[in-house]
């Protein structure tokens, strides 16, 4: 059996840690990093991270921020070792290491370390976390045992289709507009994307439909409605590409966090209407018609019952995990895990694109790091355990980081993303 060990975080001022070794093999511990440390820590990591609302803040995270080369990349990996890791479970790691075993550790970050990637944190030069060991985070255990949560099993479900939202047209946005295309053209039968399309297509396992690869991507009709029918259909899975819309952690308000489907500002819901468009808000997955005053309470569903979510769940946008920033993190996570969800993989932080990447850091038009991003997620989904899986694509970045230092394998894109996991 798996060692498991599950690492609990709480803000007091100074960060406090906990650990715990399920099957008792080890001791449990517990750790102090003082406030000043964990502040300095973290913002010196978020200045590394794409920030795309501020000028010239996306170039700089893909050419001269410290993601972006691997001598400064590991400098930071190391730093954020020393501040965080501590010193006791550290040697406990490095003797199961030694052994060749390779251990599961669950995190349950507090607010201020959400977007902290352990995997990528280097307890010694040469080796990484994610190396010597399995990464996942805990969901929220008021969300797990919520009384009206009914989880749906992937043993169960596995052979029903993928519903799949890649890229839809956001009503009153232009293609390159903030809420434009995130993957750009889909036109060539060469792309990751448009083969993972066909294959899922060719096993009759895709909603919506398509008889072309390219008829799956920014379409105008998968808006809230659309999705509701497709997961009343059955579903094994939701993969959703697109945007997403995180509340900011100071506004207190998780749970106005929004998905940006095809929805018209015509579409009943609690967020406010963009132009033409009414984003699906983590308050309307979460309460449904309920949370509507012009619905009778006769008749008022809660968002369970409106989107009945399947077994994993797949949300890669801009900081769509980014409910784990709040004390009460409602967002779209805890949304899809109380929908029914037995996994939830989102995004930490904001997510360059391919295009990003060919713009600012030179890379050939050929690689599309963020595409295979998304297929490496997607194949994940398919596996008996994805966190396993997506742990071994993360190590194969690794390497091949190490390797090149060529900026498509940078932690930007591998590092990105936290499976959020309730079994």
């Amino acid at each position: 059996m798996t060692p498991t060990v599950q690492v609990r975080m709480a803000d007091a001022g100074d960060l406090y840690l906990t650990w715990r070794w399920t099957d008792d093999s080890a001791p449990a511990g517990v750790g102090v990093v003082p406030e000043e440390q964990v502040e300095a820590a973290m913002s010196r990591f978020a200045a590394a991270l794409p920030a795309p609302g501020v000028p010239g803040g996306l170039e700089a995270a893909l050419t001269t921020g410290e993601l972006a080369t691997l001598a400064a990349e590991s400098a930071l990996a190391q730093y954020l070792s020393s501040v965080f890791l501590p010193y006791n479970l550290a040697v406990r790691l490095h003797e199961l290491y030694v052994r060749g075993v390779r251990p599961h550790i669950r995190i349950q970050p507090s607010p201020r370390t959400a977007q902290l990637p352990w995997e990528l944190i280097a307890p010694d030069p040469d080796v990484r976390l994610v190396e010597i060991a399995d990464v996942s985070v805990l969901a929220p255990p008021g969300i797990v045992h919520a009384p009206a949560r009914v989880a749906r099993s992937w043993t169960d479900t596995r052979g029903l289709p993928v519903v799949a939202v890649l890229d839809p047209r956001v009503p009153g946005f232009r293609a390159d507009s903030a809420l434009g295309s995130v993957l750009g053209r889909m036109d060539s039968a060469a792309a990751p994307l448009a083969a993972l399309v066909a294959g899922h297509a060719a096993a009759g396992r895709l909603t919506p439909p398509v008889a072309d690869p390219a008829e799956a991507f920014r379409r105008t009709d998968l808006d809230r409605a659309w999705l509701s029918r497709a997961l009343h259909a059955g579903a094994a899975r939701l993969l959703y590409v697109g945007h997403v819309t995180a509340a900011a952690p100071e506004s207190g308000r998780s749970e106005s966090a929004t998905l940006h489907l095809s929805c018209t500002a015509a579409s009943a819901g609690c967020a406010r209407a963009y132009r033409d468009h009414r984003p699906l808000s983590a308050r309307d997955l979460l309460l449904g018609t309920h949370a509507l005053a012009a619905a009778p309470d006769s008749i008022a569903r809660t968002g369970p019952e409106i989107w009945p979510i399947p077994s994993r769940v797949a949300l890669i946008a801009c900081e769509s995990g980014g409910d784990l920033r709040f004390a009460e993190p409602l967002g779209l996570v805890a949304a899809m895990l109380t929908g029914g969800a037995e996994l939830v993989t989102a995004g930490r932080w904001p997510l360059p694109t391919d295009l990003a990447f060919h713009r600012f850091a030179g890379t050939p038009d050929t690689v599309h790091p963020f595409q295979e991003a998304v297929c490496a997620i997607d194949s994940a989904h398919e596996s008996p355990d994805p966190v396993l899986a997506l742990n071994a694509w993360q190590r194969t970045h690794l390497a091949a980081w190490r390797a090149t230092g060529a900026v498509e394998h940078s932690p930007l894109i591998w590092a990105a993303f936290a499976t959020v996991d309730t079994r």
